[in-house]
């Protein structure tokens, strides 16, 4: 319980600061932040190796997830943009520090691809609005930029859980199996 409480933590931490960090112009604040996230979680893994590959695989999807975002005009960044095309450095930092949750706080989204479409598809969207709140983010058209996020995580969500299964090094306990709904048990 105590690693849970870590890792939703410590990812909160480099949430916050790669946010607040982008939006006052100060990128490298929430990739410094990100780098002790991550090095931490490898630090507590079972597996690092393992671990460290579904960390580089969720940050180069972020990171040409987001690229296309801002190439084709859905979102813009104010800060942390080194190339036009690819996606602010504290995005891709962020996408990594999100990754160290996928084998520990969302570990129980593995297997649970409608779950994940749902949870992606409301969450992905509520986490850049947060982030266009404080400034990170804005947007040249809020509906549609929440059209395609709730579109994009819809797919980006499962798409993660399902790397972290093949690439699990956490060694964090799973997640019980949903008990399947029978005739016995849908009269107690």
């Amino acid at each position: 319980m105590l690693r849970l409480a870590v890792n939703l933590i410590a990812f909160q931490i480099a949430w916050f600061a790669c946010v607040l960090g982008g939006a006052h112009g100060w990128p490298w604040l929430g990739v410094g932040v990100a780098a002790l996230v991550v090095a931490l979680h490898l630090r507590l893994s079972d597996a690092p190796r393992r671990e460290a590959m579904l960390l580089v695989l969720v940050g180069v999807i972020g990171a040409v997830w987001d690229g296309f975002l801002v190439r084709f005009g859905f979102l813009e960044y104010p800060s942390g943009m080194l190339l036009p095309w690819l996606a602010p450095v504290w995005i891709i930092a962020m996408w990594v520090a999100f990754a160290t949750t996928l084998n520990v706080a969302l570990s129980w989204l593995k297997g649970r691809w409608t779950l994940a479409v749902v949870l992606g598809a409301i969450g992905g969207p509520l986490a850049f609005y947060g982030g266009h709140k404080l400034g990170a983010v804005a947007f040249p058209d809020t509906v549609v930029a929440m059209a395609v996020l709730a579109g994009g995580w819809s797919f980006l969500m499962p798409l993660s859980a399902w790397l972290a299964q093949r690439f699990d090094g956490a060694g964090f306990p799973k997640a019980p199996a949903l008990a399947p709904l029978t005739q016995d048990s849908a009269h107690v």
